[in-house]
């Protein structure tokens, strides 16, 4: 297993739960490029609270959603870092679409998380192959424990685009295992109550809908990062974080 202190990470979309994944990284001393879409006080506030555990911290905007954005956004990383070893996508929209609301609009909206995923994968990939091997990176995507089997209603876009990180994420196991970089996924469940859910409805559907009656452990989700950017022998996995939901079957997903 690797040792992670003096490694760089490019960790995209770190608020909330990935900021406590962002915490974790430097507590093992790993040098991190923060990327941020539109919250640059968040990322900046992050950045300058991990500052003291690491050696070099960086805040860079993109949307990576944009190839050109993407692009600069590992090359920005890279200098600001001195390497990339690791990235970390936990960026993604949830936006909920109703079957009578759907049209091209709500596809395309979607599909942009899968799109940046793809092209962050892509360019962090180029510039990881450079590394010395024999394990040269690790990417990390976050997917969605419903996307894998169990779909419920209103999300048929975000859900279909999640699917798409899935099955990125075994084929780019497949293509880049030549080149000495591992990639997984972390599929969570509900994690972190949203501000527009009230703790009584949050804590209702818990105990209705997970098996384990409590949210995705967001600690634990940060520990499954670390153990995977440690090892060396395991990728194209997808691993759900989420309390048993994704075996609970559809008498779960209303």
């Amino acid at each position: 297993m690797r040792t992670l202190r003096g490694a760089g990470a490019i960790v995209v979309g770190a608020r909330r739960v990935g900021a406590v994944v962002a915490r974790r990284l430097a507590d093992e001393g790993v040098n991190q490029a923060i990327v941020y879409r539109a919250s640059r006080a968040e990322a900046e506030a992050l950045a300058a609270e991990i500052a003291p555990k690491t050696e070099r911290v960086a805040v860079v905007q993109a949307n990576a959603a944009s190839e050109a954005d993407a692009q600069r956004a590992v090359e920005e990383a890279s200098a600001a870092l001195g390497r990339v070893d690791f990235l970390v996508n936990l960026a993604s929209g949830y936006p909920r679409d109703p079957l009578d609301a759907l049209d091209a609009g709500a596809w395309e909206r979607a599909m942009e998380a899968a799109r940046a995923s793809f092209l962050l994968s892509v360019h962090a990939s180029r510039t990881m192959a450079r590394n010395p091997g024999p394990t040269r990176g690790h990417i990390v995507q976050f997917g969605d424990w419903a996307a894998a089997q169990t779909p419920y209603r209103d999300y048929l876009p975000y859900l279909t685009a999640k699917a798409a990180v899935h099955f990125m994420t075994r084929a780019f196991a497949v293509e880049l295992a030549p080149a000495g970089i591992l990639v997984n996924a972390i599929l969570p469940g509900p994690t972190m109550r949203p501000p527009d859910i009230a703790p009584e409805e949050w804590d209702a559907r818990l105990a209705r809908d997970v098996p384990l009656g409590r949210e995705s452990s967001v600690d634990e989700i940060a520990e499954v990062v670390v153990t995977l950017l440690r090892s060396e022998t395991i990728t194209g996995e997808l691993i759900h974080v989420d309390s048993g939901l994704h075996v609970a079957g559809n008498g779960a997903a209303r």
